[in-house]
């Protein structure tokens, strides 16, 4: 399964240019482990850097940034990477709290 479609990349560049600071927007992306921890709810994406913000649940919950190349570059247990839950529907970030 792809990890970016082109809608929800579109998305995310959209809302890090619309960017005022506030940082309100909803999670369009939710990445997770699928063979040990971490979820990640995603919003924005900066283009140059492939920076994205969002609420990143490792050990704790946190709002920051996640390099994305780092992202789809990890391999976990059994080699499998870091996938998409294609079910996801938009949220606020607030709203994902403590849902993984």
């Amino acid at each position: 399964m792809k990890i970016l479609t082109k809608a929800i990349k579109e998305k995310l560049i959209a809302n890090h240019k619309e960017q005022d600071g506030t940082k309100e927007f909803k999670a369009f992306l939710k990445l997770f482990n699928p063979t040990g921890i971490g979820t990640w709810y995603l919003s924005e994406l900066d283009p140059e850097t492939n920076n994205a913000f969002g609420l990143c649940c490792l050990t704790d919950e946190e709002f920051g940034y996640v390099n994305l190349d780092e992202l789809l570059n990890f391999k976990g247990q059994f080699g499998l990477g870091i996938e998409r839950d294609k079910f996801f529907k938009p949220k606020s970030l607030e709203d994902c709290k403590n849902k993984n």
